[in-house]
């Protein structure tokens, strides 16, 4: 959700870096933003005197970096709000000082005893500023910053951290404290190294060395400067604070449950500050769509080793469970009719909200296929700890290999879409369609026919998006920009298609959609038609075409406008969206061309389609 970024190193602009940072979290949360600077005792820039802090209402992109004066600092935290709790007003906007105004925190989550731990702050007299359940960290902090208690700021952190409910991440300074203090449960939070400086060959280290360090809620953010990176681990906490000689800096990582010290990982990742880039393309959203020529077939680049290997944990599973959240949930849909269909194998579909109600049926033969782009998805995490409980094996399909998904799977198989910035997933679906696709071949025992198949789809696929094929879907969206609803039809893998089309175009056209199984609409939903209401067909260019017509025929008859994404036209048609017919890849190739849709509504509905109203793009809250 949130968005959350932090600097401590040598650089005397830190103020400007976090705020930069921040810029590249927006996809996290837009409601606001703000950020803390420590602010040097003196003129010369020596020692941290009083945190200054600075907040605004609205889209920090709306911002220039003039806007702000930035005092010598070289620490400061950052955020950016996707709300919760508390409207989203100045008040509410983060970081959250303490009563005292010592300590700042910037946090991601949500607290869920909050309401008692304010009631017990407010026993002792704190007053509170804003309706947030996060203004409880930095007051509990502060009430362990006494000389009563000893451990200045990280003891502090990791008691208030214990006493926390819920899933969180935060990040806290203190006023004459050169050092940042993180924890998390739940929520994701990654620290980054510049000029790592490795004693020896080992990574796995307690104590790390580095010319500066960041903290941020993903790697976006600091990627300009480094590309090692920890990933921390529910449970864990870190402090950073200048080495003896002050010419660099350490982190050290701790267990919040008992303080006691913990070995991590430093990891080179492979994403490039470039890729995170808009270049020539005027959203984000749209660049992701184009560059689905390309992560096709970087999802197929696969260890067959891996692939073989979870198709056999299928095939012995009693019980294999899919599990995804939005779009994720509509991929693993359209893999139960696929893996029954080239398999011939039934699967488990659920959203990764509704796994706990499963619980009576799992076992230690179950399987729990997780499918989820950030791989910090809140109700997957929460799956993943039920499965654990009941000795589930479990698989990942996520995009972020370091995410806490991937370090808690058995088994990982990487989407390798790279980056993607806008909220509305596209590159990312269509390689996690790619890879179950790919899955339900190999449990067939038809690996290499699978793979040629979806070969030969990507190439499709790249010859379907050029410019003359997106102004054809422009000119489609001016007829139907002003309608107040239309709907989506499919049958078979089609039909989640038909949901997820729904999804896409709620998020970035704000127009009500909604998508059926076309076999439905006599059953209720053909009451909702009325002339000129738009209604999009997947029509298959083979098996089931004569059904899906025919239902097709029932709202044309009724004065529906029919929108059909076929291989082959038809006179039902009003508007014809034409896709190559790929066989088991349709589900693929169809949804493309309504992402593209979808993305010109918005564009022509003046809306932003990197950044939709309400919605984030990783849900690391329940």
């Amino acid at each position: 959700m949130c968005g959350i970024f932090s600097y401590l190193g040598n650089q005397s602009n830190a103020g400007k870096l976090v705020v930069e940072g921040l810029k590249k979290l927006e996809y996290r949360g837009y409601d606001s933003f703000g950020f803390v600077e420590a602010v040097p005792a003196t003129s010369s820039g020596q020692g941290n005197g009083k945190l200054k802090l600075t907040k605004k209402v609205g889209k920090i992109s709306e911002f220039p970096l003039s806007t702000f004066y930035f005092p010598i600092s070289n620490l400061a935290l950052g955020h950016t709000r996707w709300a919760t709790h508390g409207k989203v007003n100045l008040r509410n906007a983060h970081p959250h000082l303490s009563a005292d105004g010592k300590v700042a925190v910037v946090h991601n989550g949500i607290v869920e005893n909050h309401a008692e731990l304010r009631k017990e702050l407010q026993k002792k007299g704190v007053k509170f500023a804003s309706d947030t359940d996060t203004e409880v960290i930095p007051n509990l902090i502060a009430s362990y910053l006494t000389p009563r208690f000893t451990g200045g700021l990280r003891e502090a952190v990791r008691r208030a951290a214990k006493k926390l409910k819920g899933r969180f991440a935060f990040v806290a300074a203190a006023e004459g404290a050169e050092k940042l203090v993180a924890a998390r449960s739940g929520s994701p939070l990654i620290v980054g190294i510049e000029k790592f400086y490795p004693k020896s060959d080992d990574r796995l280290i307690s104590k790390i060395d580095g010319s500066a360090f960041f903290i941020a809620s993903d790697v976006p953010a600091f990627l300009k400067f480094t590309r090692d990176v920890v990933y921390l681990d529910d449970g864990e906490m870190v402090e950073i604070e200048p080495s003896p000689k002050n010419d660099h800096f350490h982190a050290h990582f701790f267990e919040i449950e008992n303080g006691k010290t913990v070995k991590k990982r430093v990891i080179s990742i492979d994403w490039k500050s470039g890729k995170a880039e808009k270049g020539d393309f005027a959203h984000f959203m749209l660049k992701e769509i184009f560059e689905q020529k390309e992560t096709i077939e970087r999802a197929l680049n696969q260890d067959e080793r891996q692939i073989e290997k979870v198709a056999e944990l299928i095939r012995k599973s009693f019980g294999a469970f899919f599990i995804g959240c939005g779009t994720a949930g509509k991929v693993c849909a359209t893999a139960e009719y696929l893996f029954a269909k080239i398999a011939r194998r039934h699967v488990n579909v659920i959203f990764g909200s509704e796994f706990d109600t499963q619980e009576p049926f799992l076992t230690n033969k179950t399987l729990l296929i997780a499918v989820s782009q950030s791989g910090e998805t809140a109700d997957v995490l929460e799956a993943f700890k039920i499965a654990k409980k009941r000795g589930v094996r479990t698989v990942g399909v996520v995009n972020v290999e370091g995410s806490s998904v991937a370090r808690h799977s058995d088994v990982v198989l990487p989407v390798n879409a790279g980056m993607e910035k806008a909220v509305a997933s596209t590159k990312a679906t269509t390689a996690q369609l790619a890879i179950l696709t790919l899955l339900a071949y190999a449990v067939a025992g038809k690996l290499d026919e699978g793979k040629q198949m979806l070969a030969e789809a990507a190439s499709q696929i790249n010859d379907l998006l050029n410019p003359r094929y997106s102004e054809h879907l422009e000119k489609i969206a001016r007829k139907i920009k002003n309608v107040e609803s239309l709907y989506i039809i499919g049958k078979a893998a089609d039909y989640p298609m038909a949901l997820e089309a729904a999804i896409k175009l709620q998020e970035v056209s704000y127009i009500h959609a909604e998508g059926f199984a076309a076999g439905e609409l006599k059953h209720g939903p053909l009451a909702l038609i009325t002339k000129g209401t738009p209604l999009i067909a997947f029509v298959p260019a083979e098996e089931y075409r004569a059904d899906v017509l025919s239902n097709v025929a029932e709202v044309k008859a009724r004065g529906g406008r029919i929108i059909g994404v076929s291989a082959e036209n038809d006179e039902l048609f009003d508007e014809w969206i034409r896709v190559p017919n790929v066989g088991n890849a349709q589900p693929i190739v169809n949804i493309i061309p309504i992402q593209l849709l979808a993305y010109h509504l918005a564009v022509l509905r003046k809306n932003n389609p990197d950044l939709p109203r309400n919605l984030a793009k990783s849900v690391t809250v329940k």
